[in-house]
């Protein structure tokens, strides 16, 4: 199972889109606080849609609840820092698998990075360009890990119109 984790995420829309991609893929959504917003913000609301009922969420007052309650070998940080790129990682053998995503404004600490260098992962961009989008990120990471897995327990058809649709 792939497990998402936001680190002090600040803009409520990019939480609820994530929040939307994490149930549309069966993931488990950690909300590390303290929070720039209200959970039940009108944005994040907006941006879930009604995809609350698929989403496993667990909220975290700091980072040391988090570990307390969570402390597994294959966490990855997803980092502009990293040395190795997130699609050089094999995750096919990995059940269970946390990525983690910091805060837009600030990314993941330092302190967390120097603990985890072998697990600090990179997005290529242009030299000059300093960060994508939050929700973008967990996206293209996630995805990269289901596809190495070959989308498992994902539809590849369409199946609330039929799969003879079009």
């Amino acid at each position: 199972m792939i497990h998402i984790v936001l680190y002090r995420p600040e803009l409520a829309a990019n939480t609820g889109n994530i929040m939307r991609t994490a149930a549309a893929i069966g993931a488990k959504l950690h909300l590390v606080g303290p929070f720039a917003f209200s959970l039940f913000d009108r944005e994040v609301k907006r941006a879930a849609l009604d995809y609350g009922n698929m989403l496993d969420v667990m909220t975290y007052h700091n980072f040391e609840e988090f570990l307390t309650k969570n402390r597994h070998p294959d966490t990855y940080m997803i980092t502009r820092y990293g040395s190795r790129l997130y699609s050089d990682v094999n995750f096919v053998d990995k059940s269970v698998l946390f990525l983690m995503f910091g805060s837009e404004s600030s990314g993941i600490p330092l302190e967390i990075l120097k603990n985890n260098v072998d697990r600090n992962l990179r997005i290529p961009m242009q030299p000059a360009a300093r960060s994508l989008n939050l929700s973008n990120s967990v996206a293209i990471v996630a995805y990269e890990v289901l596809r190495q897995k070959k989308f498992e327990n994902l539809a590849l058809q369409e199946t609330l119109k039929g799969a003879d649709y079009l």
